[in-house]
């Protein structure tokens, strides 16, 4: 066994190593928390970094898209009505009033006044100026001559269309009641006889030329009105003279129609 004194001695000299590891392991821990310290700042920067090029890159498609180009002094964007810079807005655009809608046939109008001085059934349609005829003034019942007092009517008509030169349909228009006698198996050909009727009274007692005229038949198919009372089937019982909004493009053509 040692003697005490060196016991002793050798406890205490083991002692100082207790304080130095304790000094080493703080140090490290140190260390250790500056290194963690200096990495997570980095990350940060790096990361700053990134969005900023992000976000400038963005920037720069979208004005390369739109074309538009922020000021670099906002003074001159000033929305102030004070201010020298400020736009005032054009009275004359802001107040202008809208244009009136023009006639639909401008070459018609003088046309449908002289007509409706004749108390005749005129109204305008996208296709032109109607006249709508009943077949009770101009035929009888079934038949395709036309009548003697319908004549002084039709020569008015005549002495508008010899004015202008215009081209003209005229179009048979019967009822929904089935017709057949000797002379026309439906109303189809009945339509579509009196229309020729008209066109030949119009050309050959009337001079008006033929090229300016064509004929159709709608038969019942374009009714009026309803079918379903005596009144309705008798308003659709008429011939239409339509003064077409088209003019003949040959000279000639335009001088027969205004002799």
């Amino acid at each position: 066994m040692k003697p005490h004194y060196l016991r002793s001695e050798n406890g205490h000299r083991d002692r100082w190593m207790v304080s130095y590891m304790d000094v080493l392991t703080i140090l490290l821990i140190f260390f250790v928390a500056i290194a963690a310290h200096s990495m997570e700042q980095a990350k940060a920067e790096a990361v700053a970094s990134s969005k900023s090029t992000v976000m400038a890159a963005s920037s720069t498609a979208s004005t390369a898209t739109t074309g538009e180009v922020t000021p670099s002094n906002p003074a001159t964007m000033s929305s102030d009505p004070k201010s020298p810079d400020a736009k005032s807005p054009d009275v004359s655009e802001t107040s202008a009033a809208p244009a009136a809608e023009p006639d639909a046939h401008p070459q018609l109008s003088d046309a449908r006044k002289k007509l409706e001085q004749q108390k005749l059934d005129v109204h305008v349609e996208p296709r032109g100026l109607v006249i709508s005829l009943s077949q009770a003034v101009l035929f009888s019942s079934g038949d395709d001559h036309i009548s003697k007092s319908a004549l002084p009517m039709i020569g008015e008509i005549a002495a508008v269309l010899q004015e202008i030169p215009n081209q003209v349909s005229l179009v048979g228009h019967a009822d929904a009641v089935p017709i057949h006698n000797r002379r026309f198996k439906n109303n189809w050909e009945l339509s579509a006889a009196r229309s020729l009727q008209l066109l030949e009274l119009l050309t050959g007692r009337y001079g008006i030329a033929e090229s300016r005229l064509s004929v159709a038949s709608f038969g019942s198919n374009e009714p009026k009105t309803s079918n379903d009372t005596p009144d309705g089937r008798a308003n659709n019982r008429r011939v239409e003279i339509v003064i077409l909004d088209a003019i003949p493009t040959t000279n000639s053509t335009i001088a027969n129609a205004v002799e």
